[in-house]
């Protein structure tokens, strides 16, 4: 009977050293929120948002090396 490689790297001791990085759409969707950035597109009304949370909330907005270029 196969078994998944998961079950052989631990069979013959090559456990994993390092817990695997949650991938999920939560975890995703709460690392963007911890750490906001400028947003890379959206509508003319996500820009107008975007600029006025910046004003708001300058402490919770992380720096960009790319808003200067613009």
């Amino acid at each position: 009977m196969p078994i998944s490689p998961t079950e052989f790297l631990k069979k013959y001791g090559f456990e994993e050293e390092e817990e695997e990085r949650d991938h999920s759409l939560r975890h995703n969707a709460m690392e963007h929120a911890k750490h906001l950035k400028r947003p890379h597109a959206g509508t003319p009304h996500d820009w107008e948002e975007w600029e006025r949370y910046k004003k708001e909330h300058p402490d919770e907005v992380e720096d960009d090396e790319d808003s200067d270029n613009r």
